[in-house]
């Protein structure tokens, strides 16, 4: 088989994979409990589903929270860091929505949750990263050997067991609607929150809110005026669903800076894999990895593909676009299903997203900062 590079997106239904997506379901969630989560299937409740009913005001409780603690530190300091209120303000969120409880209940938990889950997710995705230091030292010490359990342990088994007793509903649901056992049910949990929800969130919006923030063009300006003109008094995911280049700008986000740059499949049967210039026979069993940053910047699709564009998805041909854009393992406009493994949240994350940019845009009149500081905010009069 040739070994050029491929720019197209890999067929989802030959291939039975094990996708990082951020927020998909990956293998160690079992298929029952995908059950529990997904947002397109209608058939029966679940947790995402049961959660939208609190989600938006949930969400601007813990902004609001977050960024008194960041104007607080600006008016003080004269900078702030935002990462970090970001990372509490998710985590309150997410454990209100999927556990239905205050992450308060326990100080505790609202005091090392956020560490407790970094830790976690770091330790298991940097035998994946390259670490730019003197081989073959990085791939013995790094990439060879899995880490010990016992380095994560304790903290993993506390925030277990506050989902055990305070998810204790929800964890029941699992069991008695799913088939799950009661531990299976507490760690997809732990795993959907912690990797899939809370660590996806964490690589998105500190990216998103760098491009609004370090931007010189002026989309700041015109981005506020769609924020503030349309969509009602009121933010809700249907109202930012009337904001086209507030949602660009997070698409555009998503295709330039890709959350999960690798993604690998086993093929399910012999099929063609074809690109725009050659095509490739793939036997059943064969590993593939799909590279997202070649899809998402790929010169036949996306014009000036190295630019970052934040109206790229506006309007029709904008739109057109969407069916390219696989930050979910899988098109925009393609639907999450047990079978394809593609994210299930993915509608929450883009409306979510959007739904921040237009609170900080509707809380501003003019905010400045690069990276993750931000230097001089002014309040709307």
């Amino acid at each position: 088989m040739s070994s050029r590079t491929l720019t197209c997106s890999i067929p989802r239904s030959p291939t039975r994979g094990t996708p990082f997506s951020a927020i998909s379901c990956p293998a160690s969630v079992t298929p029952a409990a995908r059950g529990l989560f997904p947002i397109s299937t209608r058939r029966r409740p679940n947790t995402l589903r049961r959660s939208s009913k609190v989600w938006i005001s949930e969400l601007e409780a813990n902004l609001d929270e977050a960024w008194a603690k960041v104007e607080a530190d600006v008016s003080s300091k004269g900078r702030a860091k935002f990462v970090n209120p970001l990372k509490l303000c998710m985590f309150k969120l997410l454990i209100k929505c999927f556990l239905g409880v205050d992450v308060s209940e326990s100080p505790e938990i609202a005091e090392s949750g956020v560490s407790i889950v970094d830790i976690w997710f770091i330790l298991m995705l940097l035998p994946t990263i390259s670490q730019n230091v003197f081989q073959p030292l990085e791939g013995i010490f790094i990439h060879t050997f899995a880490y010990p359990s016992f380095l994560v342990r304790r903290g993993y088994n506390k925030l277990a067991d506050f989902i055990r007793t305070r998810g204790h509903e929800v964890v029941q649901r699992g069991v008695t609607e799913y088939g799950l056992s009661e531990e299976e049910a507490v760690h997809n949990l732990f795993f959907m929150i912690g990797f899939n929800a809370f660590e996806g969130f964490n690589l998105l919006l500190p990216d998103l809110l760098n491009q609004l923030l370090s931007d010189q063009t002026g989309l700041q300006d015109r981005l506020r005026v769609e924020a503030r003109q349309m969509g009602g008094p009121v933010l809700t995911f249907d109202s930012v669903k009337q904001m086209p280049h507030i949602r660009s700008l997070v698409y555009e986000t998503l295709r330039f800076n890709p959350r999960v740059p690798l993604q690998y499949a086993r093929a399910r049967k012999d099929f063609r894999l074809s690109s725009h210039e050659a095509s490739f026979d793939i036997k059943k069993g064969e590993l593939l990895c799909g590279y997202q940053v070649l899809v998402a910047r790929d010169p036949v699709v996306f014009d000036d593909p190295e630019s970052f564009k934040p109206d790229r998805f506006v309007g029709e041909k904008g739109t057109e676009l969407l069916k390219y854009l696989i930050w979910s393992n899988g098109p925009e406009t393609g639907t999450p299903t047990e079978s394809n493994k593609q994210c299930m949240g993915k509608e929450y994350v883009v409306l979510t997203a959007s739904v921040i940019v237009a609170y900080l845009l509707r809380r501003y009149d003019s905010m400045a900062g690069d990276g993750s500081t931000i230097t001089a905010l002014e309040k709307v009069k």
